[in-house]
């Protein structure tokens, strides 16, 4: 992101974003890649949308015999308070993150994810 300071542009980290890494079904990745390139977006914000409607829900309904078996590693950034409830989230329904990613997939609200020019924004 970049800053107005003085009249100029200065580029910085955005301190809200943390780094994660999990493990996620590479079938739902491809989805999403190909969604996230239709829509002028990236994954992460993709995955972001999905999870606040769950959050907000408050209620998931996952089965643990369905979790898919194409598992491959994912890394990427995240909002650091979002993060923070999904972890609290995944604790207290006794699942694990990766399975609260996968799930709130289908809760993806495209109209409101970021689009891929939000992280060169100027604030």
């Amino acid at each position: 992101m970049w800053k107005l300071v003085n009249g100029k542009l200065i580029q910085t980290t955005d301190v809200s974003r943390v780094k994660f890494r999990t493990n996620i079904s590479s079938s739902i990745l491809e989805s999403l890649k190909i969604t996230a390139e239709e829509n002028d977006t990236h994954i992460n914000y993709l995955i972001e949308s999905g999870l606040k409607t769950v959050l907000a829900q408050n209620v998931i309904s996952f089965n643990k015999k369905l979790r898919p078996k194409d598992r491959i590693q994912y890394k990427t950034t995240y909002d650091k308070e979002l993060l923070e409830n999904v972890k609290d989230f995944a604790k207290n329904n006794h699942l694990f993150i990766n399975d609260v990613i996968e799930y709130s997939v289908q809760f993806i609200d495209i109209e409101n994810s970021k689009n891929s020019s939000y992280k060169h924004r100027v604030e």
